[in-house]
C-alpha cells in the first residue's frame, strides 16, 4: 500500500553498489525494474482479494468496482492519458524520501494489518457482523495494493497512477462510514464479541476514517493530484516539441 505514491519499495541499487555502465545502460536496467508485473506486495494483496471475495464477506459492488476499475485504466490510457515511455514518465516524489516512506508504513499498519488481525479474531470470537462490517474497507484497499502495481508499470502514465488512489480512496469512505456506524451500534453478547473488541473496533474504524480522510483530502487531492499532473503535461509537450 502506498498512498497513492506507488511501489516506493521498488528501488534501484545503493550508489556504493552500482556498476560503472554508461548512461544508457543504467537506464535500461531501471525500465526492465520497473516492467515487473506482480511483486511480492501485490501478490499478497492478490490472495487477501481472493480469500476475502471466496469468504462471502464482500458485497458484488465492491467486486464491480474492482473489475470496472481495471477496464477502465485501460480505456482512460487508450483515449485520454497514453503513457510517455516508461524513460519520460516523470516521478512525483523521491521514492527515498523517508517521512513518505514513514507515512506508508504507518498507513499500511493501521489500514491493512490491523484490520487483517481484526478480522481474525472475529472468527476466534464469533463476530460475524464486525468481520462483515470491516472486510469491505480491507477488500478495496488490498485491491487498491493489487492496481498499484498495475498502474505503475512502464504501460500507464502518471494521470493513471493518480487514477487508482484517489478512486479507491474516495470509494472506501463510503465503507468506512458503514464501518462505523456497524461499531457504534453494536453491544456486547450474541454476535457482538466481547466488550474489549467492541471498543478495539470503535477505535480502529475511527483511526481508519481519520486516516484516509487526511490522505485523500490533504494529500492526494490537494498535494499529489495536482503536482502528478503538472509534470506529466510538462514531460508531455517536451515530447511532442522533440
Amino acid at each position: 500500500m502506498s498512498g497513492g505514491v506507488g511501489p516506493i519499495n521498488d528501488i534501484s541499487l545503493p550508489k556504493d553498489d552500482r556498476p560503472t555502465t554508461p548512461p544508457s545502460s543504467i537506464t535500461t536496467t531501471t525500465t526492465t525494474t520497473k516492467r515487473g508485473f506482480l511483486s511480492f506486495r501485490q501478490l499478497n494483496s492478490l490472495a487477501v482479494i481472493v480469500i476475502l471475495a471466496a469468504s462471502g464477506l464482500v458485497g458484488f459492488q465492491d467486486l464491480a468496482f474492482l473489475v470496472l476499475s481495471l477496464v477502465y485504466i485501460y480505456v482512460l490510457s487508450v483515449v485520454a492519458f497514453p503513457s510517455l515511455g516508461p524513460a519520460r514518465e516523470p516521478t512525483v516524489f523521491n521514492p527515498r524520501n523517508r517521512v513518505l516512506r514513514l507515512y506508508v508504513s504507518f498507513a499500511a499498519v493501521v489500514g491493512l494489518f490491523l484490520p487483517i488481525a481484526y478480522i481474525f479474531e472475529g472468527i476466534y470470537e464469533g463476530d460475524k457482523e464486525g468481520m462483515a462490517a470491516a472486510a469491505p474497507h480491507l477488500f478495496l484497499l488490498a485491491s487498491q495494493v493489487f492496481m498499484e502495481g498495475v498502474a505503475f508499470s512502464a504501460r500507464f502514465s502518471t494521470p493513471i497512477r493518480v487514477f487508482v488512489p484517489v478512486s479507491y480512496n474516495a470509494r472506501r469512505i463510503f465503507t468506512l462510514m458503514e464501518w462505523l456506524e456497524s461499531e457504534f451500534g453494536k453491544e456486547g453478547g450474541d454476535g457482538g464479541g466481547s466488550a474489549r473488541r467492541i471498543y478495539v473496533g470503535r477505535i480502529l474504524a475511527a483511526a481508519n476514517m481519520a486516516l484516509w480522510c487526511f490522505n485523500l483530502f490533504a494529500f492526494l487531492l490537494p498535494v499529489y493530484m495536482p503536482r502528478a499532473f503538472k509534470k506529466y503535461y510538462a514531460a508531455y509537450y517536451n515530447v511532442k516539441d522533440v
